[in-house]
């Protein structure tokens, strides 16, 4: 129990931060006397008296704190008692203030003087369903129902395949409004026709313990619902029906409310699309719904990804929900949705695969290849967004004060005594210690990347060079045996590499889309070469890198 409290006590610490959430408002009806509420999402951005500001009426709200040594009740459901372990309290004139935020997925007793009933919305972060049920407790409980009022499942088809909480042994109680007492709250006789109010809270003796929340259940493989962040590709939800018959499942994206004052805003929408068996995807559009069948106590798993081209900006933050709903009016949940463009500093790895180059044979019928050839290049990024094509680059733990584990150009730069765990990649087609930013543009989607590389006429690289050739070394063999070192342009020319990468926003059709924009980029690649040919030379063809790290620092040695 210590514990306990001391949790509720530290928790608002964590909670004064922006949140960066997914938002909905949701209208509660309160009577006048006391109401049972549940709330499927988090409204701790704020405390009660700032949520209640405009509603007057609401004089006290009561969190009710699942406690496994409680008492189960009998005749009737716990009456709350200000200063228990069971209940958090908020009461308007400030006699007590142990509730100072309202937390998701919790059940709250809310006191109204209104003589009538009226509406209040909440804005509150959206949230996967959950439920505790304690076996030695009471349970106060709410569901994820489709609806309200006669628009809801009743508590004997919601519950069927959990009859448990509702067996003949057990008793189901509501409140009704009024003062507390025998009328309030009142209990539940028949289930078949006693309806499940999505944003009432029950309580329920029934001896069980569980997790059931409804007749189907979402299982994300992120505990924060879709979740991609800054490099996220893929979340898969799994779907599980409990029932006895099959249900066809309507997928909605849906947009967010705006975020409260003092939380992080909405750039907008995340661009979700769902991943198909064979690889490809299909975007997704806010308000059109997709369709998922599972079978009778079956189970499937639903890939969703994210088209990180749909978004912008460096510092941006986009949300939504993803809205699930069954053919049989069972259950509606909203999933929360978010994702922030990736910041593409950081070490890049691939190939271009070069599949045209331009002849210069009389009579050529074009300029395409029988098939691609590989170049492969290392890109590196650093934070102020400088991109710098280099022929290697070592991983690992670094010489420099500290001995970061980082980047470096030359096996220099790693500690001496650290060099078995570094990695090294290069390309062997550009000269050794190759680092250039000389070019422009930038690495982004939609813009091009120029870099210049000079290969010296006697460059080890260059194609004209051959250690073991008399005419393709350089030098000038003489017959008396001596060798004179030739200057540039008698056996070799130097030549110059324009190298440019065109960054496509979306992936090429035959290319899967995951990753693509946070782990993965890629476009066309163009090459000028001048200097191989009495006429400039060009290749291209298509590029695909990979990040292989996000380390936005390299130390140039």
């Amino acid at each position: 129990m210590k514990s306990l409290l001391l949790t509720l006590a530290v928790a608002p610490l964590f909670l004064a931060a922006p949140a960066r959430a997914q938002w909905q408002d949701v209208s509660y009806t309160f009577k006048s006397g006391w109401n049972a509420v549940y709330l499927h999402g988090d409204a701790s951005y704020t405390t009660p008296a700032t949520l209640f500001a405009s509603y007057p009426e609401v004089t006290e709200v009561w969190r009710w704190n699942p406690n496994p040594t409680q008492v189960q009740f009998t005749d009737s459901p716990q009456i709350p008692s200000a200063g228990t372990p069971e209940w958090s309290t908020w009461k308007r004139d400030g006699s007590v203030t142990s509730l100072s935020k309202m937390v998701g997925q919790s059940a709250y007793l809310v006191k109204c003087s209104s003589a009538s009933p009226s509406a209040r919305a909440i804005r509150q972060r959206a949230m996967p369903p959950s439920a505790t049920w304690v076996r030695s407790g009471a349970n106060l409980l709410g569901f994820p129902s489709f609806g309200t009022g006669a628009s809801s499942p009743t508590f004997s088809s919601y519950f069927a395949t959990f009859p448990a909480a509702v067996a003949a042994n057990t008793k189901v109680y509501k409140y009704v409004g009024g003062e507390l007492g025998a009328g309030n709250p009142m209990q539940v006789f028949s289930t078949g026709t006693e309806r499940v109010d999505r944003n009432q809270a029950y309580w329920f003796q029934s001896a069980v313990v569980g997790n059931f929340y409804a007749p189907l259940e979402l299982s994300p493989s992120n505990s924060n619902g879709l979740d991609f962040g800054r490099t996220g590709s893929t979340v898969i939800v799994r779907l599980r029906n409990r029932t006895a018959a099959t249900v066809t499942l309507s997928i909605t994206p849906t947009a967010s409310a705006a975020a409260p004052s003092g939380q992080t805003a909405i750039t907008g929408s995340v661009p979700l699309t769902r991943v198909n068996a064979d690889g490809t995807s299909t975007a997704l559009t806010v308000g059109s719904a997709i369709t998922q069948v599972v079978g009778p106590q079956g189970t499937v798993d639903v890939t969703f990804g994210i088209n990180r081209g749909g978004m912008s900006g460096t510092n941006t933050y986009y949300a939504s929900l993803l809205r699930f709903t069954d053919s049989g009016n069972l259950f509606d949940v909203n999933l929360p949705v978010s994702a922030s463009p990736a910041s593409l500093a950081g070490l890049w790895v691939g190939d271009a695969q070069v599949s045209a180059v331009t002849s210069k044979v009389a009579g050529s019928p074009g300029a395409t290849t029988p098939r691609s050839f590989p170049l492969r290049f290392i890109l590196h990024v650093d934070a102020a967004g400088t991109a710098r094509l280099l022929s290697q680059v070592f991983m690992g733990t670094l010489a420099s004060a500290g001995n970061p584990v980082g980047l470096c150009t030359k096996e220099a730069g790693l500690k001496q005594d650290a060099k078995d765990s570094a990695r090294r990649m290069s390309v062997v087609h550009l000269p050794l210690d190759t680092v250039t930013s000389t070019g422009s543009g930038s690495v982004a989607p939609g813009s091009t990347l120029v870099r210049t590389v000079s290969v010296p006429y006697n460059d080890p690289t260059n194609p004209f060079v051959h250690t073991y050739h008399p005419d393709h070394d350089n030098l000038d063999a003489r017959p008396d045996g001596t060798r004179t070192v030739l200057g540039a342009g008698v056996e070799s020319h130097g030549i110059t590499r324009q190298c440019s990468f065109q960054f496509s926003a979306a992936p090429p059709a035959d290319a899967t889309s995951l990753g693509w924009g946070s782990t993965v980029i890629g476009g066309t690649y163009t090459e000028v070469l001048t200097g191989l040919h009495k006429e400039t030379i060009t290749v291209s063809g298509a590029f695909t890198l990979r990040r292989a790290s996000e380390e936005g620092a390299i130390t140039i040695n």
